[in-house]
């Protein structure tokens, strides 16, 4: 991912649970009578207002006192899965995170600057409120029916990502450059595509996606961007030195396995409305940390691949639940379908054969469209999730 804001190189459970004695202490128990939690986060803590709330749907309210870009996350008991998340929260910025939480034991926990551990690790309850979390009438079923159906396109995704990852690695592996840089962006956008979804799974991410911009001391860098920058070795920076053969092959297969662990884990996963929606604003996050920046595909520029993955993500993502989003809100459903379409239509202007320009060929006012579109889009889209669950 990106800036790479969300790298997710979160301990193991114990490792979790011995860093929240040394996070910040919560101001009181409980959560206030709306369910709203605040969460101040700066370059040391992540003072969060309430250690527990009854479930339901919970607001944690993240105000940026820091003077870098921050996020926030719930973490699942075992300090690994994502529950919910938001990113690119600006220096003196404040956004919500909404979640239909179910009872049991989470983290909390914010990055300042995107990148690391996350400081302020907190243990936080969700106690049983005794409210049916379930929907009813067509409302049940059209969320069923949402979240069935997104499901099958997260495992299709993941498996036309195995084939081509097998394939990329293959001529990786045997020397076959030319190959295996064509391959490289195609194969990628079934990844960008579900990728808040690929996040959710702990230390997969960062082994299979992880930028050299945000390694931390001593950390190994493998998956796709190591290989991208032996593959454009002239975009590297002088005296860059080429892979040897053995370092090729453990590249190589280290991202094949890890793209099957990924198929493995997706197999039983089941969603909800609350996940898909906080999905959907993920991914145009993705889009804005690093894809409208250029910054996600460093040296072979494929930026606009993985760009438009995200929005294909995305749009997958809302149309599964518009038909719900028009019985609550017909207005927001109509402003969504316009700054989608509008955002695609820049994205059109770009394309050139079964791909698109580099993002180096783009001009300084074709970026600032792009830039201008996707802040349209997030406003809108960052209300999704309130108007679904509240």
């Amino acid at each position: 991912m990106t800036t790479r804001p969300t790298r997710y190189g979160f301990a193991a459970a114990a490792t979790v649970a011995a860093l929240a004695l040394t996070g910040c202490v919560a101001n009181s128990t409980e959560a206030t009578a709306d369910n709203t939690i605040t969460v101040d986060s700066n370059a040391t803590d992540c003072a969060v207002s309430a250690s527990e709330a009854p479930s339901g749907t919970l607001v944690f309210s993240v105000t940026n006192s820091g003077d870098q870009v921050t996020e926030f996350y719930l973490l699942a008991d075992d300090g690994l899965r994502i529950v919910g998340e938001v990113e690119n929260i600006g220096p003196g910025i404040s956004r919500d995170l909404v979640v239909l939480a179910q009872p049991g034991d989470y983290f909390t926990v914010c990055k300042p600057g995107m990148i690391g551990e996350g400081v302020g690790t907190a243990a936080f309850t969700v106690t049983d409120s005794g409210t049916d979390l379930s929907f009813s009438g067509d409302t049940a079923a059209q969320v069923a029916a949402a979240n069935a159906n997104y499901k099958s396109y997260v495992k299709d995704q993941i498996e036309n990502l195995v084939v081509g990852t097998e394939d990329f690695a293959a001529a990786y592996i045997a020397g076959d450059d030319d190959a295996a840089r064509a391959l490289y962006a195609p194969t990628r956008v079934f990844w960008e595509r579900v990728e808040t979804v690929a996040e959710s799974f702990g230390d997969l991410d960062p082994r299979m996606d992880l930028r050299e911009a945000d390694l931390e001391d001593g950390q190994e860098w493998t998956g796709w961007h190591a290989m991208e920058k032996d593959l454009w070795p002239a975009e590297a920076e002088a005296g860059f030195e080429p892979y040897d053969q053995s370092k090729r092959e453990a590249l190589a297969s280290q991202l094949v396995e890890d793209t099957t662990t990924l198929y493995n884990n997706v197999q039983d996963l089941e969603f909800t409305l609350d996940q898909q929606t906080n999905g959907a604003i993920g991914l145009l996050d993705e889009v804005a940390s690093g894809k409208v920046t250029g910054e996600e595909e460093f040296w072979s520029h494929t930026d606009l691949w993985d760009f438009q993955a995200n929005i294909d993500g995305a749009r997958v993502l809302y149309d599964g639940v518009r038909d719900i989003l028009v019985t609550k809100d017909a207005d927001l459903a109509a402003t969504l379908d316009v700054e989608f379409d509008e955002l695609q239509t820049l994205l059109d202007a770009q394309k050139e054969g079964d791909g698109f320009r580099l993002y180096t060929e783009l001009s300084t006012s074709e970026i600032r469209a792009f830039s201008d579109q996707v802040n349209a889009l997030a406003e809108p889209l960052s209300r999704l999730t309130a108007v679904l669950v509240l």
